[in-house]
């Protein structure tokens, strides 16, 4: 063991002041852990002026990235800077001259996997990434090592928590998705663009990294569906709770069976007696099932300055313990035969139609499901004067998607429907 291990961070934000927080909070905590001496000797950010409402030394703070980069004393790098470049180059520089690397960058991860761990793999130096999903939830970690002796079959994810908190708040308060959203952004729960989060980007970029960790395959976004919340209305959210008794969430969805994985991002039904329905608020939750431990639930804050620094620290800490480790994110499952689309899979669904109420129009709304061996298990339609628009309800037995997308998209041709049909997945498992 080395008599000293010292770590550098690239990016001093809100998450690197959490890392340094935690440095100058419990260090002897962290030494005693590993059983030998730490220092965080370099903080690298283009700003070191600003007054970040923490202690830190000022001889340790730079602006030269190569400070940490090229300073042989340094074995781990932290890199917080996020985005694509340079946060990339950095990576590959520290990994390429043999430091361990520790990041919370998802995006760059679900991007560039490949080429990172191989990179890492060829300078035998570790990359570690737990605060890249979940924050401070010990995700990551378990998945790869804890339950090593499982065949994941099933990964569930609530794992962004700005969609988690516009869809609670809708489901509690009764409020509509703008109301709530501009809710959000004044409680900087959701970015002035928030584009990102409420379309499942990025969902899917953490599902992404669940996928490696749980299944061994590395799945580009754009192999898989990808869909948000903005079209879910408050009328969706009052008849799904009280009429139906689910609970609707942003759900990530990596599953196996016969061979055929499945990977997903879309909003998704939930029954409210499932523990997935009870993560609410800027929560996150993951749900798995492995064939040897059966389900396990991972719950906590995803984001915020202190958890994510938790995670950070925490890998650190593990890189100095385990110097020796190899990067082993998943064995490669062999029983994987295919990635299946969005269209072979089998689901039942929530239809919410709107059309002109008028004699005929359920009648011809059904025989069109029923063309594509659709059947319906209930349809409901709201009261309404004749010649008016009406939503109507309906949830069907368990479908091809396939045969769902047409159907919807022949009866968004209809001239009695004034909207398009909206259509959400069920999960039952």
């Amino acid at each position: 063991m080395k008599d000293i291990y010292n770590v550098g961070l690239i990016g001093f934000g809100t998450i690197g002041a959490g890392v340094v927080e935690t440095f100058n909070r419990n260090l002897d905590l962290m030494e005693q852990k590993v059983g030998t001496k730490i220092k965080l000797k370099k903080v690298v950010d283009l700003d070191i002026e600003t007054d970040r409402g923490i202690e830190v030394d000022k001889s340790i703070l730079s602006t030269d990235v190569n400070d940490i980069l090229e300073d042989p004393e340094i074995d781990i790098v932290i890199e917080l800077i996020g985005g694509y470049e340079p946060a990339k180059s950095f990576i590959l520089k520290a990994l390429s001259n043999g430091k361990n690397v520790v990041t919370a960058n998802k995006a760059l991860l679900a991007k560039h996997w490949e080429e990172i761990l191989e990179t890492a793999n060829k300078s035998n130096v570790r990359i570690c990434f737990e605060a890249s999903v979940g924050g401070g939830i010990p995700l990551l970690e378990p998945l790869n090592e804890g339950l090593a002796a499982n065949r994941i079959q099933s990964i569930y994810g609530i794992i962004n928590g700005t969609a988690n908190y516009i869809l609670t708040k809708m489901t509690d308060e009764g409020l509509d998705f703008e109301d709530v959203l501009k809710e959000a952004q004044e409680k900087g729960y959701a970015e002035q663009d928030p584009t990102f989060d409420i379309e499942g980007h990025d969902t899917a970029q953490k599902l992404i990294i669940l996928t490696i960790l749980g299944f061994g395959i590395y799945v580009e976004q754009d192999k898989f569906h990808v869909e948000g919340i903005s079209k879910i209305k408050q009328e969706d959210i009052e008849f799904i709770k009280n009429e139906l008794g689910y609970a609707i969430k942003l759900l990530a969805i990596s599953r196996i069976e016969e061979g055929e994985l499945e990977v997903r991002v879309h909003p998704t039904l939930i029954p409210q007696d499932h523990l997935l329905a009870s993560v609410n608020d800027v929560f996150n939750g993951v749900y798995l099932v492995g064939d040897i431990v059966g389900p396990v639930m991972m719950y906590g804050q995803g984001a915020g300055m202190m958890p994510t620094a938790s995670a950070v620290v925490g890998d650190c800490l593990d890189i100095m313990e385990n110097m020796e480790h190899k990067n082993i994110y998943g064995p490669g499952n062999t029983e994987v035969k295919k990635i299946k689309a969005i269209n072979e899979i089998k689901s039942k669904y929530y239809l919410r139609l709107t059309a002109i109420d008028k004699p005929g129009v359920l009648h011809t709304i059904s025989g069109i499901l029923s063309e594509f061996e659709i059947s319906i298990e209930s349809v409901t339609q709201k009261r309404q004067d004749e010649g008016q628009e009406v939503p109507i309800f309906m949830v069907t037995h368990e479908a091809i998607e396939e045969n769902i997308q047409k159907a919807v998209g022949m009866i968004n041709d209809l001239d009695f429907v004034e909207k398009d049909t909206l259509f959400i997945r069920i999960l039952e498992d």
